[in-house]
């Protein structure tokens, strides 16, 4: 299998010379030829443009700034689709535009040509080490044609759903990542201001309930299944704790923005009878405001885990 990448930066580079060093014949390209000249070195052929890599390969992976490169070089003039053949296919591993991929996706299936949304996550040190998570949307049996090549790429290929899936995905573990370091800005100031070492206040956190386990898995008991009763932890008892903290900031003048808002998702939630519920019903509000509904069957969760191989290592569905 000939393999085309476009986009050598700072983790095409690393994806590229690893599916070199799998053994996979490589074509490369990118606007700066010289990014491409330590992958000529070690055997790769160049193209002179998308058009004439995919002419050259079977199948084209690209990591791209985002949405209008991707688009550029895609379906431009002398983009991937002018010179890619039917049955042929397209990885993009970019962070990119759900409706953008799927604008795409479209256009390359009226030429009988694949197109796939393949986002990343791992960063460079994991695109080297090629310890990344590739979440991947689209046509399932053309996911598992190239299987082995998504492998060489990094340790985590998961197929997630229909094209758009890998990128939806991936916007939400940057975005709640970033909404997280915020929260934990706000939190940590508070603690540090309050007279905490900084070092001490880390040490004592990451041994809690929050920093002992991973930190998705907090959706696994209660929002996954869509079960609150009976609480793991009364609302009544966590809306007293974020009452503290918040009192707590104004005391000693720390701006606390995001748990203000989250006393008062608690604080609507307390008012409408949740106070023995369990402590994350409040999520139920946001399923509100969104007009969806999760109840995911608990086996399914267990199998999920298992799948993961971190059944033994996190909590598991009641």
């Amino acid at each position: 299998m000939k393999v085309g990448f476009v986009g050598l930066g700072m983790m095409g580079k690393f994806m590229a010379a690893n599916l070199q060093e799998k053994g996979f014949d490589l074509v490369v390209h990118d606007l700066n030829k010289a990014a491409a000249e330590p992958h000529i070195a070690a055997g790769a052929a160049w193209a002179d443009s998308p058009k004439a890599l995919g002419e050259a390969v079977d199948v084209v992976f690209s990591s791209l700034p985002g949405p209008p490169e991707v688009e550029a070089v895609a379906l431009g003039e002398n983009g991937l689709l002018a010179g890619m053949s039917k049955d042929g296919a397209y990885f993009d591993l970019s962070t990119n535009s759900p409706t953008v991929v799927r604008r795409i996706h479209a256009v390359f299936a009226e030429k009988g040509v694949h197109m796939l949304d393949a986002p990343v996550s791992g960063g460079p040190h994991g695109a080297e080490s090629g310890k990344l998570a590739l979440w991947i949307g689209g046509p399932e049996a053309v996911y598992n044609k190239h299987k082995s090549v998504l492998d060489a790429i990094g340790d985590r290929a998961n197929y997630i759903g229909d094209i758009g899936a890998g990128s939806v995905a991936k916007l939400v573990h940057n975005c709640s990542g970033y909404a997280m370091q915020c929260a934990l800005a706000e939190v940590f100031t508070l603690g540090v201001k309050a007279g905490v070492e900084p070092l001490a206040l880390w040490e004592a956190v990451r041994q809690g309930a929050q920093g002992r386990r991973r930190t998705y898995d907090g959706l696994i008991n209660q929002f996954l299944p869509g079960e609150y009763d009976p609480a793991d932890f009364a609302l009544r008892l966590a809306h007293k704790d974020v009452s503290l903290a918040t009192a707590l900031g104004r005391e000693i003048g720390v701006p606390m923005r995001m748990a203000n808002l989250a006393l008062e998702e608690m604080t609507e939630a307390m008012n409408r009878g949740w106070g023995n519920r369990d402590s994350r019903s409040p999520m139920i509000l946001q399923l509100e405001r969104a007009g969806v509904e999760i109840a995911v069957d608990k086996d399914d969760i267990r199998a999920a885990l298992e799948r993961d191989g971190a059944a033994n290592d996190n909590p598991k569905p009641n």
